[in-house]
């Protein structure tokens, strides 16, 4: 009898009804004039009013205590559903059932972002978010090695990067397509920007897209000049040959005896063979062999480099520091072929500093924080003038009297066709970085 009494007086409605008798019982007495029983009623009608309250309260915390739990990441937040109230336990299954799914819908959010973050930074392309005050609210790592930064949190950090950078990404707008050259530690990168609009959450977001086009322009660049070099050494060798071949025949005729013809002949098959041995120098830049990769060690093959440049070159006037770290340093690629690369830098770093008595060269082996493997070899002689800077990569230039022009450029095809690349940092000293990646 006892238990069924409990029972009833949990329900929601038998408290209700019993407040509805109350209330009933109060009218009736006011009614019949019954100011006792009245003030009886009315009393039992405050207590069963402050009961439903006081339950209401219960669950009403009961309710901000879970959110308060999942706004702080409390998955262990559990409200007894046994030995309690009937009314009670259905709330506290309704509040632990709302409770998990909450904190699975967070869950899987967290999870679907952290995936998306792991898509962002296996792309080439880097992006960052920003909002209308410069703050960053998403980047990738593709973006944060294009712009030279560690950490990235406004866009008043890239003001240590390019001024002019800062600016145009400040003022850029959706829609907005901008291609602009800049300097870091990394070397020279033309970047190209392309803007987007969304609005999440009533706030206006820009996305944009960094790309760095320096190695579409270079291989473009490097096609083009292979394209032309292989037309004009066709043309002349195809003009050339007969001319000398003609020459040498006649100069064998046993009837030519004037001496003037003689000579001119003579002179045409000297320029001839002259002309197409000169040709066929060019024809190297088009004829780089496929690389056949391997692993090496760095500092050993640094030191060989170096040993052999001092022997090819006079340079006792020369001190060569190599820092190579950590020591085991290993690269994958044509050994042979990166030879050439760095003996033809180091062999300009010996001519540029010339006679110069405090003279030095600088080599620096080591891995970024992108794996990537970085050789950079410096030299304390005359800095490259910006005008010329720009032009040394491209075949056929050259500032030195007899100089064939094409060193530089076959070591940017040698870097390129071994999956790196090859860029000069212009500043006071002259360094040029070797990237394999």
């Amino acid at each position: 009898m006892k238990i069924h009494l409990k029972l009833l007086t949990e329900r929601y409605w038998f408290r209700l009804g019993l407040s509805l008798c109350f209330a009933i019982t109060a009218a009736l007495s006011y009614a019949n004039r019954d100011f006792i029983w009245m003030g009886l009623s009315l009393c039992l009608l405050l207590f069963s009013i402050w009961w439903q309250l006081s339950l209401y309260r219960i669950h009403t915390k009961r309710v901000l205590f879970m959110i308060d739990a999942l706004e702080n990441n409390d998955s262990a937040i559990h409200f007894p559903e046994e030995q309690i109230m009937p009314e009670t336990r259905e709330v506290n299954r309704a509040l632990n059932r709302v409770g998990r799914i909450l904190y699975n819908v967070k869950s899987e959010t967290v999870q679907q972002e952290k995936y998306y973050e792991l898509i962002m930074d296996c792309v080439n392309t880097g992006v960052l978010v920003l909002n209308e005050n410069g703050a960053v609210y998403q980047k990738n790592n593709e973006a944060l090695r294009l712009l030279g930064l560690n950490v990235f949190t406004h866009i008043r950090q890239l003001n240590k990067v390019d001024t002019q950078l800062m600016k145009k990404i400040e003022f850029c707008r959706p829609g907005d397509k901008i291609q602009t050259i800049f300097n870091n530690e990394r070397g020279t990168i033309n970047l190209s920007i392309r803007v987007s609009g969304i609005t999440v959450r009533e706030e206006q977001l820009r996305i944009l897209a960094f790309n760095d086009i320096n190695s579409e322009l270079d291989e473009k660049e490097i096609d083009s000049w292979i394209r032309l070099t292989r037309v004009l050494t066709h043309e002349i060798m195809n003009s050339v040959t007969p001319i000398t071949s003609l020459s040498e025949t006649l100069l064998s005729l046993a009837d030519t005896r004037d001496e003037e013809i003689r000579r001119g002949l003579q002179t045409i098959s000297t320029t001839g063979k002259g002309l197409l041995s000169f040709v066929e120098s060019y024809r190297r830049f088009t004829r780089i062999p496929t690389p056949e990769p391997s692993l090496f060690y760095v500092k050993a093959f640094i030191d060989r480099m170096v040993e052999l440049a001092r022997h090819q070159n006079k340079c006792d006037n020369i001190t060569f520091h190599i820092d190579i770290a950590p020591a085991d340093l290993i690269v994958y690629a044509d050994e042979n072929l990166i030879s050439q690369v760095v003996i033809n830098l180091l062999k300009n770093a010996i001519q540029a500093i010339d006679a110069q008595a405090d003279g030095k060269i600088e080599i620096q082996g080591r891995c970024n924080a992108a794996e990537e493997i970085l050789i950079e070899i410096k030299n304390n002689g005359p800095a490259i003038p910006s005008d010329i800077a720009d032009h040394i990569f491209i075949p056929f230039f050259t500032t030195k009297e007899g100089g064939s022009g094409i060193g530089l450029s076959i070591s940017r095809q040698i870097m390129r066709l071994s999956g790196g690349s090859i860029t000069l940092l212009q500043g006071k000293e002259t360094k040029f970085i070797l990237k394999f990646k």
